[in-house]
């Protein structure tokens, strides 16, 4: 019945058995696979393009884990049985080998100790379980060999990939809702100004003093190198408080109004803004092919001793810092350009959007680091519950206490800051690169612009040809 002492086989199992088993599983998945077909009907139907394509990107997400869990599940056997030399693997060990004997003896002294209560019913049980685990020690050990992977080493790598994947996603929507509600708030100052530009008088000339005015007020330094350090020192704390007031809002709507569509000055820019914010966070949902390069490296450096859990955690708090002054630093670039160049002007005071205040020139940069942020504190966050689940909170691999409390209180600060400041920070200021973003159209106009494109290219391809 063993069947090489891997536990019964289908033949040897009870068909009730095998029905509900399958019965669960078909179940959840579908009602899974509904839940998200429902979410996509409805987003369609709401006119809620760009998240609908995040969601469609969750389901590739899945679909790839889906193809992942597959490979695992064919090659495991294969895997198991490829024997190796002892003295390899003794080396690069996330935890001692004294920690790995002492998990045995705790596993005897539970397993008498569970038998004396329910011998006759959990016994049989864990033999079935072990015996995957115990016929590939037994493969290798005829040949005086050890598995390069057990058995029960490859389920847990299986579950945590999983976890991975479902930790990011949500982390994910959970800073796109947060960020949300703070972006919601700057829509009273766009309804509040579409008002004053109906009220006001097109022939009344308004002289602006820029040195009194607000936006330059709050981010205007001095010249020097005073200047440099107050600036970028201002831009640092700004962040971690003060965010975007109305003032810095409706400076850089107008800025980029005039540079952009100077002939609709009731423009809706939180419309657009929002928009090219949910074209940029289907992006952010995915995990691209670098990130996965991350994770496998981090499993290298995992190393007892070396505290890679631990150290690792500070790369997402520094960048996401950096970031946040970076953005905050581009108001201040704005700021000292008008107030450099004029005392007073004539009209409102108009900033120049210009790609040149971003890392590279690249508005875009930023999106690529806030992935990566979010993507390594989800990968903390999921690799801390895993372990806690997996093997306990004091489980060698966990670490000790004075380096677990510092990765949860930093995994915790990113979130929040990320949510509520960085990415309403993202979302209006990487509107003043030199370009605008296809948002600034909507979907109906976008798709005719697509279709004219395409019959101009036909058009021109037809002409050449004759």
């Amino acid at each position: 019945m063993a069947g090489g002492g891997e536990g019964p086989t289908l033949q040897f199992t009870p068909t009730w058995v095998v029905a509900a088993v399958c019965t669960l599983i078909v179940a959840i998945s579908l009602a899974m696979e509904r839940a998200l077909h429902s979410g996509g009907k409805y987003l369609k139907k709401k006119k809620q393009k760009p998240l609908y394509e995040a969601l469609l990107k969750v389901k590739e997400e899945l679909m790839l884990l889906g193809f992942i869990s597959l490979l695992l599940t064919v090659f495991q056997k294969r895997i198991t049985k490829i024997c190796v030399s002892p003295r390899i693997m003794v080396k690069w060990l996330p935890c001692k080998l004294n920690h790995y004997d002492d998990h045995l003896n705790g596993e005897k002294t539970a397993h008498y100790s569970a038998n004396s209560v329910f011998g006759g019913i959990l016994g049989p049980t864990r033999r079935l379980l072990a015996a995957g685990g115990e016929a590939q020690r037994g493969y290798c050990g005829k040949k005086n060999k050890v598995p390069l992977l057990s058995v029960e080493a490859f389920h847990h790598l299986h579950i945590f990939i999983f976890v991975l994947a479902i930790v990011h996603v949500t982390f994910c929507a959970l800073t796109i809702v947060f960020g949300s509600l703070k972006i919601r708030q700057w829509k009273k100052w766009e309804d509040e100004n579409a008002k004053e530009i109906s009220e006001v008088d097109e022939a009344q000339t308004k002289i602006t003093h820029v040195q009194e005015h607000d936006f330059v007020k709050d981010h205007f330094w001095g010249i020097g190198k005073n200047y440099i350090f107050m600036g970028w020192l201002h831009s640092f704390l700004n962040q971690l408080y003060g965010s975007v007031c109305r003032s810095d809002y409706l400076t850089l709507r107008l800025g980029f109004i005039s540079t952009h569509c100077r002939g609709n000055p009731k423009f809706n820019f939180y419309t657009y803004m929002v928009r090219a914010l949910e074209d940029d966070f289907k992006r952010v949902v995915g995990i691209s092919w670098y990130l996965w390069i991350f994770v496998v490296l981090f499993m290298l450096l995992n190393v007892d001793g070396w505290h890679a859990y631990f150290w690792i955690a500070f790369v997402p708090f520094f960048l996401l810092l950096a970031v946040g002054t970076k953005l905050q630093h581009v108001i201040t670039q704005l700021a000292h350009e008008v107030a450099e160049k004029h005392i007073a002007i004539e009209g409102e005071l108009i900033v120049q959007p210009s790609d040149k205040h971003f890392w590279f020139g690249k508005p875009k940069f930023v999106l690529f680091l806030i992935h990566f942020i979010l993507f390594q504190n989800a990968f903390e966050m999921a690799f801390f519950f895993w372990i806690w689940v997996q093997y306990g909170f004091t489980s060698c691999i966990m670490g000790k206490v004075r380096y677990i409390v510092p990765r949860l209180v930093i995994g915790v600060f990113i979130q929040v800051l990320c949510s509520y400041s960085t990415l309403p920070l993202y979302a209006i200021i990487t509107q003043m690169g030199t370009n605008f973003k296809k948002a600034m159209f909507d979907e109906n106009i976008r798709s005719g612009l697509v279709g004219w494109a395409q019959k101009a290219k036909r058009r021109k391809a037809s002409i050449d040809a004759s």
